[in-house]
């Protein structure tokens, strides 16, 4: 190995998923952290079995991925390390080519590779997750949770913030870019993602979370010049929340307004044509209505000075 890296892994009720995930990464760092958010299946053991490291985060405080990341961060002494989501798998070569990257441009903060899903077959829930996954590859305004990250970096801009419930990745890669520091996602496969959604309603909660991901994000950072998630924010609202109240009380005010419901199925047609993927269509019009749920119970959250607990969809 040219650079020393360690891994933080975080996880809750993963199961064989961690595993799967710790294996992934023998013999391509030089330690693993586990940080573990109340997992009462045994993973602290099972990880500790594995040759990792656990750090269990006090019950008394909110459980957050960022909070996690934070308290594995605080334990790394490498130069760089490796935060990978324990429902991954670390694929094989891929520290090696993101170190390769890291050395060549010593600018980069962050660089990622491409996630897949591993059973994108097993339902339209999980297809939905690989397409998610499927960025542009180049510089990058944004990491998911798994990425290799330049310790200096991230400590000079004090980690994630610790209280975001989701969204804690885009929001730490707008303050290293406002730093000077970029974000780089090659063309290597870097993990293999298992989001075992199986039903409707694990599915909504996901999307739920996102809505209040980018309610907060615009509210934190909205005002920058990148607006950022600003546009997801007010789609959201628009066809989530404002046109059916419209459609609602509209039409019971003159029947006739009712008609801008067909713009449910203009808009749905729209992206089909755009994108080839009807299904994918439905889906990204559909999430509309959880996405709002969730900026909307951000904002109330606000209002009422009381912070969101976690929204979980396995």
């Amino acid at each position: 190995m040219s650079a020393p890296v360690e891994a933080v892994v975080i996880g809750r009720n993963e199961g064989v998923r961690l595993i799967a995930c710790l294996a992934s990464l023998q013999g391509q760092v030089a330690r693993i952290i586990y940080v573990d958010s109340g997992s009462t299946d045994g993973s602290c053991e099972a990880a500790r079995a594995a040759g990792a490291e656990v750090v269990a985060l006090d019950t008394g405080q909110p459980f957050t991925a960022a909070r996690a990341r934070n308290a594995g961060l605080a334990r790394v002494e490498a130069e760089f390390v490796q935060f990978v989501d324990g429902d991954c798998t670390v694929a094989p070569g891929w520290i090696a080519a993101a170190l390769d990257h890291m050395h060549g441009d010593p600018a980069c903060a962050v660089v990622c590779g491409r996630r897949r899903e591993t059973h994108p077959e097993a339902s339209v829930y999980n297809r939905l997750c690989d397409i998610e996954w499927d960025t542009p590859i180049g510089p990058a305004r944004a990491c998911g949770g798994d990425a290799l990250m330049r310790r200096a970096a991230l400590e000079e801009v004090g980690g994630f913030a610790a209280t975001l419930i989701a969204g804690e990745e885009p929001d730490l890669c707008l303050r290293l870019r406002a730093e000077g520091w970029s974000v780089f996602r090659l063309d290597a496969e870097m993990t293999r993602h298992d989001a075992a959604i199986t039903r409707l309603s694990q599915w909504w909660r996901r999307a739920r979370r996102a809505g209040h991901a980018y309610a907060e994000g615009a509210a934190r950072h909205g005002r920058t010049p990148e607006r950022h998630w600003v546009r997801e924010t007010r789609r959201a609202l628009i066809w989530g929340a404002a046109l059916p109240a419209f459609i609602l009380l509209g039409g019971l005010a003159w029947p006739p307004l009712a008609l801008a419901a067909l713009a449910y199925p203009a808009q749905a047609a729209r992206l089909a044509w755009r994108s080839g993927d009807p299904a994918w269509a439905f889906f990204t019009l559909l999430g509309k209505f959880p996405e709002a749920g969730g900026a909307l119970r951000f904002y109330a959250g606000r209002l009422l000075r009381r912070g969101g607990g976690l929204i979980e969809y396995k």
